[in-house]
């Protein structure tokens, strides 16, 4: 199993994305969400949780955490470092 870091930016891409859930006027599924995206990069610790080299940021590794997320990450050996939670939408960077 891997050792999974996750970075400030990732925290505060995950934290901007569940504000303006909240925002929106639904706090419970922005608390899921948080929660299912989170969840998700846990699972990176098995080096065999699916993940796919970079379409949206070449060059990185990506994790499709949600239909509308993809988490930005790269590894070695032994540590997987979480750098960014972007919608699928958005363009890099």
């Amino acid at each position: 199993m891997k050792r999974v870091q996750r970075t400030q930016t990732y925290l505060d891409d995950l934290n901007a994305i569940e504000a303006r859930i909240i925002a929106q006027g639904n706090p419970q599924a922005a608390t899921d969400l948080w929660l299912h995206i989170d969840g998700q990069v846990e699972l990176l610790a098995d080096p065999n949780h699916p993940r796919r080299r970079g379409l949206i940021v070449p060059d990185a590794i990506e994790l499709v955490a949600h239909d509308n997320y993809v988490v930005i990450l790269d590894e070695d050996d032994a540590t997987v470092t979480v750098w960014n939670v972007l919608h699928v939408k958005r363009k890099w960077p």
